[in-house]
């Protein structure tokens, strides 16, 4: 761990209440939303981060940016008077299955303007976006973003994580995702989004050709997650895979976005921004440290990624 960094990390993406229907037909409102988690896990491992969507100013918004700002992390925009998204949670045989609130909620209410006139003002950093932000109508307006910080400088971080079940046009959507990552320069993708985007034979054994899809594409940094088995990383010409270690698992709630949190605060943290030789260098410690966090946050009830000291000690033990 090497403290804190001052490149900015800043988070393009859904904020939202996770509402977890209990068997008696209640529903039981958890902090959520990939790109609110990734935000927590980057900011608790000493990243500067900086969250672009707006809050709500009702309970649920005043509860997500409370809990940003005891993360270390701070939120960016004027908050919204629009509602705080929701996400209706059932799970059946331990399987969950989602229905989303996304129309007219705080989190999609920002100009394209305003955000671009933060970029411009602020330090060049890692923007980092994707989940429900690369779903059409919403895929607009960050595809602008996006390439307006690519122009001004900024890396660009893109998490796949796709929400089928959310879209109403799924080979839309599916579109939407592949123009957005197409803008990516480090780029994370999980087995299911894989299989999702149609790519055959989805392992960790084929990762290097899986990740070579979005090398040629041009990531010069790519994560692929494969649930237990473990993942693979790879920057520029080096890459390494490993295991998940074996915790007791609570739930795996928020494990990809504390994976990939843990990734952007070790390569800010080490000031391998612009400096891919470091960033090859550490590749076998970034990857450990991602899993073990991403494990960490496994063994802890929803989604609760640890600091850099709870990763450090788990390594060290």
């Amino acid at each position: 761990m090497s403290g804190t960094s001052h490149t900015p990390v800043w988070v393009l993406g859904e904020a939202l209440m996770d509402c977890i229907a209990q068997p008696d037909g209640s529903l039981v409102p958890h902090l959520g939303g990939s790109p609110y988690n990734l935000a927590l896990a980057a900011a608790l491992q000493g990243a500067s981060v900086g969250f672009v969507a707006p809050f709500s100013t009702d309970t649920f918004g005043q509860a997500l940016i409370d809990h940003l700002q005891a993360n270390h992390a701070r939120s960016l925009l004027p908050r919204s008077v629009l509602p705080t998204s929701l996400a209706v949670v059932q799970v059946t045989n331990g399987q969950p299955s989602y229905g989303f609130y996304r129309d007219g909620v705080a989190d999609r209410d920002y100009q394209v303007a305003d955000v671009v006139a933060l970029l411009e003002a602020s330090p060049l950093g890692v923007l980092h976006t994707g989940s429900l932000m690369a779903m059409p109508p919403e895929q607009h307006k960050v595809l602008q973003i996006v390439t307006a910080a690519k122009r001004l400088g900024w890396t660009i971080s893109v998490d796949v994580n796709l929400r089928p079940r959310v879209s109403r046009d799924v080979p839309a959507y599916l579109q939407a995702v592949r123009e957005v990552a197409a803008l990516a320069d480090w780029l994370k993708a999980s087995d299911e989004d894989l299989e999702l985007l149609g790519f055959a034979d989805v392992s960790l054994a084929n990762a290097s050709s899986l990740a070579a899809h979005w090398m040629a594409q041009g990531c010069s940094r790519v994560a692929l997650t494969f649930g237990a088995q473990g993942a693979y990383l790879q920057v520029g010409d080096a890459h390494a895979q490993g295991a998940a270690p074996v915790v007791d698992v609570k739930d795996t709630v928020g494990a990809g976005d504390t994976f990939w949190g843990s990734c952007l605060a070790d390569w800010v943290g080490h000031d391998t921004l612009n400096n891919n030789s470091l960033a090859i260098q550490r590749v076998p410690q970034t990857l450990q440290r991602a899993l073990v966090a991403a494990a960490i946050n496994c063994s802890r009830v929803g989604c609760s990624p640890p600091d850099g000291a709870a990763v450090d000690a788990f390594m060290a033990s």
